[in-house]
């Protein structure tokens, strides 16, 4: 893996989120992707359909599964309700840690 993943995996957080209307944990849990030259590295647990839809269009893909998932980046969430002010989080399921807001 580069040393580029975590400013990947936030954009793709933060998209899941904004574009996508994910409460933090379901944006975490997402799927990720990382662009490393000409290679793309997913996740194992894209549809079947989605992988060949990609390689026919002719992206080189490399699947990573299990523990090395662990390279795809990580994160914490806590999303606040602007009108209700309670917060919403979210914990990283790929690593250790914990999301805490008072």
């Amino acid at each position: 893996m580069g040393g580029f993943m975590q400013p990947q995996a936030h954009l793709q957080v933060m998209c899941n989120m904004t574009d996508f209307d994910m409460e933090p944990q379901a944006a975490l849990n997402a799927l990720r992707f990382q662009v490393i030259g000409d290679t793309t590295i997913i996740e194992e647990g894209l549809a079947p359909e989605v992988i060949g839809g990609l390689k026919g269009l002719g992206h080189r893909l490399e699947m990573i599964q299990g523990h090395a998932r662990v390279g795809m980046g990580g994160g914490q969430v806590i999303q606040r309700n602007p009108e209700t002010g309670v917060l919403w989080a979210g914990s990283e399921p790929r690593k250790d840690g914990c999301a805490i807001g008072f």
